[in-house]
């Protein structure tokens, strides 16, 4: 299978299954020297884990990381880090039932179309546990990119009909809520909400959004590599996302272009801009203000409410899907996208270094 691996020189390697032993990452190009220990790890980990409330699977995992190679007293030491994470509470009978048949909204059916063989066990590697090892990856990413100043902040934005008062932003209650809301009033009706769809056996989605700070100008390249479509392809790789807006998205297509531009100005002798309309980057190139990125994550396909599909005989049956399941995907999947974003851009910042020879000058002219 190819496809796991994801970057240039900050690279990531994703491996293992839902029901496997271990699910883990390798993550190579990380520079030597960056202070690192699993407490940086197993905090980003802690966000993702199952079993912690009452909107989030029933699976408990305490998805304690092990850190392999690549660190040494407490340093990376700028060889690869490989890390893993063991599976310890795998329910693969719940799962048997649906060898012989495909999932609505899962990977099930395309899987077995490419390869003619499929993990039935909890999805394997279409399986959400497989984002322990981006989460892992992104962890040494987002502590490498405090180095430089750079931070970067994902919560729920909405869930169904349910969207945040910015003007109430509360960074702790991205934590404290169940929802990974910022707005603790908006976490109550979204509660609320997701209590009505489990009611009805039913499942909802939602939109995360992601601002970064902190990120200089000059980071992506003008072609293939735009920072953007960097950042649209490492947050559409994660399953349930549907789709990705950078700054005003798709509101831009209505807008003018009077509107839609930023102005720039000086102010304290460097170049600024007065709005951010294009949400941090124009022509795949960072231009200094924050970055602000959002994804759609569609509603989880298990859903105890019967559904129409089709078993591997070719007959059309009548499922209703049994295990244990998300009834929203949003909340832990917040700290996925902040940490594949994370990757990106600790990506760009590495692969600018040889940007201009000034740059390369400073690493080796004595």
């Amino acid at each position: 299978m190819a496809g796991s691996s994801f970057g240039n020189i900050f690279r990531i390697t994703t491996w293992g299954e839902s029901h496997g032993e271990a699910l883990g990452v390798v993550v190579d190009g990380c520079p030597a020297g960056l202070p690192l220990d699993i407490s940086d790890i197993q905090a980003y980990l802690d966000r993702r884990k199952p079993g912690q409330t009452k909107i989030s699977t029933p699976r408990k995992e305490a998805d304690a990381v092990e850190i392999l190679s690549g660190i040494f007293e407490g340093r990376t030491t700028g060889t690869p880090i490989s890390m893993l994470v063991r599976n310890t509470s795998q329910r693969s009978a719940d799962y048997s039932e649906i060898a012989n048949y495909y999932r609505p909204g899962h990977a099930d059916y395309t899987f077995d179309a490419k390869y003619g063989f499929r993990d039935y066990r909890g999805g394997g590697r279409s399986s959400g546990r497989e984002t322990i090892g981006r989460v892992a990856a992104g962890a040494v990413a987002a502590k490498l990119l405090r180095e430089f100043g750079i931070e970067l902040t994902a919560y729920t934005k909405s869930i169904g009909p349910v969207t945040i008062d910015m003007n109430k932003f509360d960074r702790q209650s991205i934590i404290s809520t169940p929802t990974c809301m910022p707005d603790a009033e908006a976490s109550i009706r979204a509660e609320s909400y997701l209590a009505d769809c489990m009611r009805s056996y039913d499942s909802a989605g939602g939109v995360i959004e992601c601002v970064i700070t902190g990120v200089p100008a000059g980071l992506g390249d003008p072609v293939f590599e735009k920072l953007d479509a960097s950042l649209a392809k490492a947050v559409m790789s994660i399953g349930a996302v549907k789709a990705v807006e950078i700054g005003d998205g798709v509101e831009a297509s209505a807008s003018h272009g009077s509107a839609n531009n930023d102005p720039f100005c000086m102010k304290d002798g460097k170049v600024i801009k007065t709005a951010n309309h294009a949400g941090g980057i124009l022509g795949g190139i960072s231009d200094g203000s924050d970055i602000i990125l959002r994804a759609h994550i569609k509603p989880t396909p298990s859903i105890f409410s019967s559904q129409q599909t089709v078993n591997k005989k070719g007959e059309n049956i009548e499922i209703s899907i049994k295990g244990r399941h998300d009834p929203i995907i949003v909340p832990r999947a917040v700290v996925v996208v902040e940490t594949m974003a994370a990757a990106t851009i600790a990506d760009a910042l590495l692969m600018n270094a040889g940007a201009k020879v000034e740059n390369l000058k400073k690493i080796y002219d004595r």
